[in-house]
C-alpha cells in the first residue's frame, strides 16, 4: 500500500469529525433508507461502518468494466499508483446502459447522491477490504487520499533542521603547540635501516662473443639439470600484519563437478573412452523417413504407446503393494527386524591401539575362540628405528577383556590361516614378504578352558560345551591356575614363531593372501599334481603385489614334532618361550618356495600384474564344526599325537599323478582386474601367461571367494562394486552391481544360504544381499561401526546359532549373532539360485550373439 493511501487511512480514523456530525449523517442515511425502502429491497449495506470507515465501499470491477473506465490492473492502476478519478456522468451512463449487470449497481444510490463531479476509485492490491477496488463516497475523504496533510511530527522535524543550521556555524581551527608523548621513538624503531652490507655482483660476457649473431631455440627446462629453478613464495617470520578488514568477492558460476584420484600403480596405464552419435548421410536419412515399413510400425505402435503413457500417468505398474504396506507398518511405530544382533566386542589398548585389524580367523575346533592380526602403516624410517608390537591375539567369548594367547610376529601380519589337518599349526604372511609358522599345541588346553566367575568363585569353563546355559549349570568345573589382577599383564602367554622363510627367497612386497592346499594332493616343482599319501595339509600358496605366486612345502622346515598332549610346565606357563632358530639365517635350513609363478601380460611382457587375492578351484573349506566333531577332537587330544609328528621331508617315492585335479585359479589385482589362469609351467623362466583378464573394479580387489555351495561360482569385491563370476564363462561376470556411494572394503558368502552374501563399506555398514529378493540393491543395511570395516568372517557355532565377526579400522572386533531369517534357507533355495545363475549365463550368451550379429550387420 503506498504512503498517500496509508496517510489517508489515518486521516479517516482521526477524531476530526465530531460524533454529532457522524450521528447526523447516520440519521440522514437511515431516513433516506426508509423513504426508498420499496426500491432497495435487495440492496445490501456495503460500507465499512463496522471497522470505522463508513465512506469506503468495496467493489468488484470486472475486466470489461476496467476497460470501459481505463482502470486496468497493472496497466492503468498499480500498487504504487492506485488512484483513479471517474466522472459521475460516465458511471450514470454505464448504469443506464448495462443496468443490473453493471459493476456499480450495488452502489447506485451512493453514486447518484454524490455531491461532486468525479468519484475516487482505489485499487486494493492486498484485498484489505475484501475486493480488488473500493469507492470513496465523500469529498473530504477523497481530498485526504489525494492530498494527505502533514503530520505534526514532520512539521517539528523541519523546524529542528532550520534551528540546527542556524546554530552550527563554521569555526576555523586554531593551531596549538605540539606536545611529544613518545610516538617518535616508536616511529624510529619501526623504520627500516640498512644493517647488512650489500653484496655486489658483476656479470660480463666473453670478449670473443661481442657482436656475434644470436640464435634463439626452444628447450625443455626439465631435460637439462639445474636449468629450471622455481621461486616459490614464503612467509616472512620477522613480522606479521594482523588483518582487521578483508574484502571478499563472490561470483556465482554454473555447477561444476570435479573428480580426482591418486593411485599407486606398479606400471603406468592409460585408458580413455569416447562416446559419439552415429552419423548418417542425408540420403540415408530421407530413405529411412520415407520407408513404408517405418510408417506401418509407427501406425501400429502409436495406439499402444498412448495407452501405456496413460497408464503411467494413472498408476505405477512397478510398485510393490506388499512392500509399501510393510513400510507403512514400520513407519507407524512397528518394530524393525535387526538381522545382526551385537553379541560381543573385543579390543586391546596395548596391542591394538592406533592399529587396523587386517585378518580375522575362527578356531576350527574350539567354540568361542577367535584370532585377529593387526597392522600399522608407519613410514620406512619409523619401521627401521621404532620396533612396534606385531602380534596375533586370541580372544575368548568367556573372557572378553584378557587375551587368551598372543603370537609374536617378526613383522605386521596381513593374513594367516589355521591348518585344516591340525589347528595348532598356523601359517601367516608378513609385511616383509616372509611366511611364518607357529605351533600352539602346548597351549591347546589353555584355549579349551576359560575363566568364568560364578558366585564369586573362579572356575574352569569347558569350551567344548556350546550351550552357555549348560556351562552355568555345571558344578564339577575344576579350578584354573590364574594370576592376580595386578599381574595380568605379566601373565599373558607370548608364543614365539617356530620358523620363517628366507627373506631373500620370499616375496618382495607384503603377502596379501595365504591358503592351505587340500590334504588329498600335493604339487611338485613343475606344477604337476600327485597323490598325498600322508593325508595331511603340507603345502601353502601365497600371493603378493610383486606379481608372484609362491607355493611352499612345510616339510622343508624344522617344525617341532612334539605331542599335542604335552602340557606347558607351570614355571614357564606365563613366560615367553626361549628364542628359536630362524631358518632365514641358517644356510642348512633355508626355507625356500617350492614353485614360483610370475604373472605377466600376454601383449606386453614387461607389464606385470599385482595380485592381492587368490582363489583356487581345489581349495579346503572349513566353515562348520559339528557337535560330533567336537567330541571326537576332545577324545583325540589326550590320545593322538600331532599329524605332523611323523612328518618327514619330501618323499622320493614314486607317486601317482592325479589328472582330475584342476590347476585353475582366480586372482584379483591392485588395478581392479580379475585374472583367470592356471599354474602349469609353460616356459623355462617359470613365467605364467595370463589366460583371461577382465577389468571390472576401479580399485584394488579385496575379496575373491568361491561359494560354499557352488564350486564354480566366485564373488569378487573391490572399489565401489562387486561381481559374481562363473568358471568357464569367458564373456565376463554373470552379475555385476552398480557403483555404490561408499567404497566396498570386504565381502563374504553366507555359510548356510546359497543366495546371501555380506558386503562391508568404508562408512562402517554391512550390506546384506539376498538374490532371491532383490538383485539391484541390498535387502538390508545395518551400521556396525563408525570406522571403515576391514574384515568379515562368519561362523556356524551350532544348528541354532551363527556368528559374524566384523573388524574395523580402529582395532575393534565386533561379534554379531545372525538372526534366523539369514541363517536358515528357504525350501529349494539352492535349486532356485542355481536356476538363476543358469539364466544369467544364458543371457550373456544371447547378448554376445546379438553383439556379433550387430557387428556383422554394420560391416555389411
Amino acid at each position: 500500500m503506498p504512503k498517500n493511501l496509508r496517510s489517508g487511512k489515518t486521516t479517516l480514523k482521526s477524531p476530526k469529525t465530531s460524533a454529532k456530525k457522524q450521528r447526523g449523517e447516520k440519521a440522514k442515511r437511515a431516513s433516506k433508507g426508509k423513504q426508498k425502502q420499496p426500491e432497495e429491497k435487495d440492496e445490501v449495506d456495503l460500507s465499512m461502518v463496522g471497522i470505522g470507515h463508513p465512506e469506503i465501499f468495496p467493489l468488484v470491477l470486472t475486466t470489461r468494466t476496467q476497460e470501459i473506465f481505463n482502470c486496468r490492473v497493472d496497466e492503468d492502476v498499480t500498487e504504487e499508483n492506485c488512484f483513479k478519478l471517474i466522472k459521475k456522468d460516465d458511471i450514470i451512463q454505464d448504469l443506464k446502459t448495462r443496468a443490473a449487470i453493471s459493476d456499480f449497481h450495488p452502489v447506485k444510490n451512493i453514486v447518484l447522491e454524490y455531491p461532486g463531479e468525479e468519484l475516487l476509485i482505489v485499487f486494493d492490491a492486498n484485498f484489505q477490504y475484501g475486493q480488488n477496488f473500493y469507492l470513496v463516497a465523500s469529498e473530504e475523504a477523497k481530498e485526504n487520499f489525494l492530498k494527505p496533510p502533514e503530520t505534526a511530527e514532520e512539521i517539528d522535524s523541519e523546524e529542528e533542521k532550520e534551528e540546527t543550521q542556524d546554530v552550527c556555524a563554521y569555526k576555523p581551527p586554531v593551531s596549538k603547540p605540539w606536545v611529544s608523548l613518545g610516538s617518535e621513538k616508536e616511529v624510529e624503531e619501526e623504520s627500516v635501516k640498512d644493517r647488512v652490507k650489500k653484496i655486489k655482483y658483476m656479470f660480463s660476457r666473453g670478449y670473443g662473443k661481442f657482436g656475434a649473431p644470436i640464435r634463439f631455440t626452444d628447450r625443455n627446462a626439465s631435460h637439462v639439470k639445474d636449468s629450471y629453478v622455481e621461486c616459490t613464495s614464503y612467509q616472512d617470520k620477522t613480522f606479521s600484519i594482523k588483518v582487521l578488514e578483508k574484502d571478499v568477492g563472490v561470483q556465482m558460476v554454473p555447477k561444476v563437478r570435479e573428480a580426482s584420484t591418486q593411485t599407486e600403480w606398479t606400471y603406468p596405464k592409460n585408458a580413455a573412452t569416447q562416446y559419439f552419435p552415429r552419423q548418417l548421410p542425408n540420403e540415408k536419412k530421407e530413405e529411412i523417413l520415407s520407408c513404408e515399413t517405418l510408417k506401418q510400425f509407427l501406425t501400429s505402435a502409436c495406439l499402444r504407446m498412448e495407452i501405456a503413457l496413460q497408464q503411467n500417468e494413472i498408476m505405477n505398474a512397478f510398485s510393490d503393494d506388499w512392500k509399501a504396506l510393510e513400510d507403512d507398518i514400520s513407519g507407524s511405530g512397528g518394530k524393525s527386524d535387526v538381522c545382526l544382533k551385537a553379541y560381543q566386542i573385543f579390543t586391546d589398548l596395548h596391542y591394538l591401539k592406533d592399529k587396523s585389524i587386517s585378518c580375522v580367523c575362527w578356531h576350527p575346533t574350539i567354540y568361542g575362540i577367535i584370532a585377529v592380526s593387526a597392522t600399522k602403516r608407519p613410514s620406512k624410517e619409523e619401521r627401521t628405528k621404532v620396533q612396534h608390537d606385531s602380534v596375533i591375539i586370541f580372544w575368548s567369548f568367556f573372557d572378553p577383556i584378557h587375551p587368551q594367547l598372543i603370537l609374536e610376529c617378526p613383522d605386521d601380519i596381513y593374513c594367516f590361516q589355521f591348518s585344516p589337518s591340525d589347528p595348532n599349526i598356523i601359517a601367516g604372511g608378513c609385511f616383509s614378504g616372509q611366511v611364518v609358522l607357529w605351533d600352539i599345541s602346548q597351549y591347546e588346553e589353555k584355549l579349551q578352558n576359560a575363566k568364568s566367575v560364578v558366585v564369586g568363585m573362579k572356575k574352569t569353563v569347558n569350551m567344548n560345551n556350546v550351550s552357555v546355559l549348560s556351562l552355568l549349570e555345571d558344578d564339577d568345573m575344576s579350578e584354573l591356575l590364574f594370576m592376580e589382577d595386578d599381574e595380568s599383564d605379566k601373565g599373558q602367554i607370548l608364543v614365539r614363531f617356530c620358523t620363517s622363510s628366507s627373506i631373500h627367497h620370499s616375496h618382495e612386497k607384503k603377502i596379501t593372501d595365504i591358503h592351505w592346499l587340500p590334504d588329498y594332493f600335493e604339487v611338485n616343482r613343475m606344477g604337476e599334481t600327485f597323490e598325498n599319501r600322508a593325508g595331511i595339509c603340507v603345502q601353502l600358496v601365497t600371493c603378493s603385489p610383486d606379481s608372484v605366486i609362491l607355493f611352499w612345502d612345510i616339510r622343508d622346515t624344522n617344525l617341532p614334532t612334539q605331542h599335542l598332549s604335552e602340557k606347558v610346565k607351570e614355571e614357564n606357563s606365563f613366560n615367553m618361550l626361549p628364542d628359536v632358530s630362524n631358518t632365514s639365517n641358517d644356510p642348512d635350513l633355508i626355507w625356500k618356495p617350492l614353485m614360483k609363478i610370475s604373472l605377466c601380460d600376454k601383449e606386453e611382457e614387461n607389464v606385470k600384474c599385482s595380485p592381492t587375492k587368490i582363489s583356487l578351484q581345489e581349495q579346503h573349506y572349513d566353515y562348520k564344526i559339528t557337535d560330533k566333531e567336537q567330541a571326537l577332537h576332545k577324545s583325540q587330544v589326550l590320545v593322538k599325537e600331532s599329524p605332523y609328528a611323523q612328518m618327514s621331508g619330501s618323499s622320493n617315492k614314486t607317486l601317482y599323478v592325479l589328472n582330475n585335479i584342476s590347476n585353475n585359479f582366480f586372482v584379483g589385482t591392485e588395478d581392479g582386474e580379475i585374472i583367470y589362469s592356471d599354474w602349469e609351467m609353460k616356459t623355462k623362466s617359470n613365467e605364467e601367461k595370463i589366460g583371461k583378464k577382465y577389468t571390472i573394479h576401479k580399485e584394488a580387489v579385496n575379496t575373491v571367494q568361491r561359494s560354499p555351495f557352488f564350486k564354480d561360482i566366485i564373488l569378487s569385491v573391490g572399489g565401489w562394486n562387486f561381481a559374481i563370476w562363473k568358471e568357464n564363462v569367458t564373456n565376463g561376470p554373470i552379475l555385476q552391481s552398480n557403483c555404490a556411494a561408499q567404497r566396498y572394503t570386504a565381502g563374504h558368502w553366507s555359510l548356510t544360504r546359497p543366495g546371501v552374501f555380506y558386503i562391508a563399506t568404508d562408512d562402517g555398514n554391512i550390506d546384506i544381499w539376498d538374490l532371491l529378493k532383490e538383485t539391484h540393491k541390498p535387502s538390508h543395511i545395518q551400521n556396525i561401526s563408525k570406522s571403515a570395516i576391514t574384515c568379515i568372517s562368519p561362523r556356524i557355532a551350532s544348528s541354532k546359532q551363527q556368528f559374524l565377526a566384523v573388524s574395523d579400522d580402529s582395532g575393534v572386533l565386533h561379534v554379531l549373532e545372525i538372526r534366523r531369517t539369514l541363517s536358515h534357507p528357504s525350501s529349494n533355495e539352492q535349486a532356485n539360485i542355481l536356476n538363476y545363475f543358469e539364466r544369467r549365463v544364458q543371457y550373456l550368451k544371447n547378448h554376445k550373439k546379438d553383439q556379433e550379429f550387430e557387428i556383422k550387420e554394420n560391416g555389411n
